[in-house]
């Protein structure tokens, strides 16, 4: 599956001068925990996220009166506060490309471009639709995990059999088992 597949397209976005204050209520409106920031071009400079927000706002143990937070939130731009290296992924990439790039950086969602301009958004929660979808989760049936050694063959052997038995195959996943060469196959 590919990531175009599951990804949001025409994401919400920013540019750096946008105000803090307007992003933030942009997130609120839209739904969204991250913003990816383009350019005028539509070319990807950074991204910005709700906690980067609230660590952009003064704690509530602040002097400052109402008035003057405002004003000050006002003129404080997403460009003060956006990660300007952000990771990225192409809309032909697989998900599973997208979801180690998202493990290995404990990163929640990645900007997905197209010639450098930003075509959607990838989430850990899409990635949760994607990973349901695989497993045919949705569907009625039985569900069947089988232990098997790395011999050629033996998957042909055990689908053989459950056609031979009537089972139709709506999924099939096979994951490593630790510390071991075999093989779970559900």
């Amino acid at each position: 599956m590919l990531v175009k597949d599951v990804m949001t397209r025409n994401p919400v976005t920013v540019t750096p001068e946008t105000s803090v204050t307007e992003a933030k209520n942009l997130m609120t409106r839209s739904k969204v925990g991250k913003l990816p920031v383009v350019d005028k071009n539509g070319t990807l400079v950074g991204i910005i996220t709700g906690s980067d927000l609230v660590k952009a706002t003064p704690s509530d143990a602040t002097t400052l009166d109402m008035f003057e937070l405002s004003y000050l939130l006002s003129k404080l731009t997403v460009e003060k506060v956006m990660h300007k290296d952000v990771k990225v992924v192409g809309e032909d990439e697989t998900i599973e490309e997208a979801a180690l790039l998202m493990a290995d950086y404990s990163i929640s969602s990645l900007p997905v471009i197209t010639n450098n301009l930003v075509v959607g958004i990838i989430t850990e929660g899409d990635l949760f639709k994607a990973f349901i979808d695989m497993f045919g989760t949705r569907y009625a049936g039985v569900r069947a995990t089988f232990v098997m050694g790395d011999i050629p063959g033996a998957l042909n052997q055990v689908t053989q059999r459950l056609a031979q038995i009537q089972c139709n195959i709506v999924s099939l996943v096979t994951a490593d088992l630790l510390n071991s060469s075999e093989r779970k196959v559900t």
